[in-house]
Parts: structure tokens; C-alpha cells; sequence
């Protein structure tokens, strides 16, 4: 009795020297934003600007990882690369087949129509990739889907090279969205990011809307409480699951939409990059946690965006440091996430 009640004791303050210092670095954070603020306003307004729209796009990007790993508790690696695919796809159907080169009104017209055929096709990629590879390993060990994920990944990869036969080298597109913005004082809101912000919004209040308002949403939150219990229920799990890689896919898909007309250049690599930021911020809202994923995305944006451009920022070449310095950060004081629910080991 004596050994649990000091272990109980020892871990009460472990618990204390943590919170406490989470709190401490939390406060700094607060400190570093409201100093970059008073160094220079407009400046911080502009880069606050820019981290909302690139969080909205990560963001996006996170949803795909929580949808699928809320429902099966499957991280899929190639969700990154199917983004990916779907930069390459926006600059194929916009550029190559509409020709949709410069700022007309007919061409944001094909912006808009093209957003929701690639929405559709990266949707049914997904769909299609559930079918054949995880749908056959659902029952087996889950280090066997992580491997098969990874391989999906590569076949993305090898796809995004051979989509434009040009190999490795990243190529230019021309882009509907004009460069500039509206200028307010010293703060500059560029046309991107608003285009971005436009989109993004408008696409998670409808998710949001069929995860808790429908009737497929509800079926989804049941199979990812109890997928047994779901079947006894008249639930199709296998049709739910499968509707919920195609509505990830379909946000990977806009993303890469919006990511061609933000950045203007596709490379098979990037898929990799933003899914690991994208994985991030998933992982600090919470995986599994739709609210944590739009949560995540878009303080990693601002986070971002302050180190690379901000008065007091470390600058670009510390970016990716910064980021994943954060997610070492969270899971050491908060590993469920901002919005996730601490699970208790069941022995």
C-alpha cells in the first residue's frame, strides 16, 4: 500500500512539472506573437493573413488523415502523394484540356468546374485504393496496412513523375489567379489566400454538416465506435468506410487545386512535405477529431508563417525544425491533441 501510494504521489507530480511547464511554453508562444505584432503591424498582419490561408490548406490536407484514422485507426501515408496527384491533375484539366491560362472570368468559371472533377477523381482514387489494398487487410495486423500505405505512396509518386514526362524536375504552371492583392494601409491580402480561404471554408462546413447531419454521417460515427455493433445495426460498413476514403480523397483533391493556383508548380515530391505538416496538424488537434484538424492545420499555418516571415521569426531555412519541433512538443505534454480525448490502457 505504502509503494502505490508514493507511486500514485511520483506521478502526481510528474503531472505537475508537466503542466507546468506546458503552460510556461505556451505563454512564451503568446509573448513571441504579441512581440512580432508590436515590432512591426502591418508586417504581422500580412504574415497572420498568409498563415490562415496556407492553415486552411493544411487543414484540408489533415482532414483525409482524421476521416480515415477516426474510422479504421489507419494513418495513410499516401494521402500526402494523393494530394499530390491532385496538383498534377488541376494543372492537366486547367491548363492542358480548358486552357485556362490567364485572369478572365470565363477561365475562373473552369477554376470552379475544375475543382470538382478533380475533387471527384482523387475521391475515386481513394475509393478504388480502399477497395483493392486496405479493404483485403482490414482484419490483419495494422503494421501490414501501415506497409501497404507506404507502397501506395510510392505508386503515387511514380504516377505524379510519369503524369507530365518530364521525370524529377518540377514543372511551372501558368495560373488563373492573378499575383497581388488588396492593399490596406501596410497589409497586403493577397488574391491567393483569399482564394484559398473562399474555398476552404465553405468545403469544411459542408463536411462537417454530413459527418453530423446525415444519415451516412451518422453511420460513420457509429462504425467508428463499434464496426460489429454497426453490422448488427443494419449499418454496410464496408460501403462507409469506402465513402469516407472518397470524401478524403475529395479534400486532398481540392487541395491540390488550390495548392497549384497558390504555389503554380507541381513536383511529385511535395505530397510528402505538406503530408507530413498536414500529418502534424491532425496529430495537434487531435487525430480523428474533425474541429482538431481545421484546429491544427491553422495554427501550424500561423506558427509557420511567423517563424519564415514574421520581425522575430528564425526565417525560412528553420521551417521545417519549427514544425515538427512542435509535434515533438505536443506529444511529450499533450499527446491526445488539443481536441483529443486521453485513452486509458486497457490491461
Amino acid at each position: 500500500m505504502a509503494e502505490a501510494a508514493e507511486s500514485r504521489s511520483s506521478r502526481a507530480v510528474k503531472d505537475l512539472i508537466l503542466r507546468y511547464l506546458g503552460s510556461s511554453l505556451l505563454v512564451l508562444a503568446i509573448i513571441w506573437l504579441l512581440a512580432n505584432f508590436v515590432a512591426d503591424p502591418g508586417r504581422s498582419f500580412t504574415v497572420l493573413f498568409q498563415g490562415l490561408g496556407n492553415g486552411a490548406l493544411y487543414a484540408l490536407i489533415a482532414l483525409g488523415y482524421t476521416l480515415v484514422y477516426g474510422i479504421i485507426e489507419l494513418i495513410n501515408f499516401a494521402h500526402g502523394d494523393l494530394f499530390m496527384l491532385g496538383s498534377v491533375f488541376s494543372g492537366i484539366i486547367v491548363v492542358n484540356i480548358f486552357g485556362a491560362t490567364t485572369n478572365t472570368p470565363r477561365n475562373w468559371g473552369i477554376l470552379l468546374v475544375s475543382i470538382v472533377l478533380v475533387m471527384v477523381m482523387c475521391g475515386f482514387i481513394n475509393l478504388l485504393v480502399e477497395r483493392l489494398a486496405y479493404r483485403r487487410l482490414r482484419r490483419a495486423p495494422k503494421l501490414a496496412s501501415l506497409i501497404t500505405a507506404v507502397g501506395v505512396s510510392f505508386i503515387f509518386q511514380w504516377w505524379g513523375q510519369q503524369s507530365w514526362m518530364t521525370g524529377s524536375t518540377p514543372k511551372q504552371w501558368p495560373q488563373v489567379v492573378p499575383n497581388g492583392g488588396i492593399t490596406i494601409g501596410s497589409v497586403t491580402l493577397a488574391w491567393t489566400v483569399m482564394l484559398v480561404i473562399a474555398v476552404t471554408i465553405p468545403l469544411l462546413v459542408l463536411l462537417q454538416w454530413i459527418v453530423t447531419r446525415t444519415r451516412q454521417g451518422r453511420a460513420m460515427r457509429a462504425t467508428a465506435q463499434d464496426q460489429d455493433a454497426a453490422m448488427l445495426m443494419g449499418i454496410d460498413v464496408d460501403r462507409t468506410i469506402a465513402f469516407t476514403f472518397a470524401l478524403g480523397g475529395a479534400m486532398a483533391g481540392a487541395a491540390g487545386m488550390l495548392y497549384l493556383e497558390t504555389i503554380g508548380t507541381t513536383f511529385y515530391g511535395v505530397g510528402f512535405q505538406l503530408g507530413l505538416i498536414a500529418f502534424t496538424a491532425a496529430v495537434l488537434g487531435g487525430i480523428g477529431n474533425l474541429p482538431g484538424a481545421v484546429i491544427g492545420g491553422v495554427l501550424i499555418g500561423v506558427a509557420q508563417a511567423f517563424n519564415d516571415g514574421g520581425p522575430y521569426g528564425l526565417h525560412q531555412q528553420w521551417s521545417q525544425t519549427f514544425i515538427f519541433a512542435i509535434l515533438i512538443l505536443l506529444m511529450v505534454f499533450k499527446p491526445e491533441g488539443i481536441l483529443g480525448n486521453p485513452t486509458v490502457e486497457k490491461v
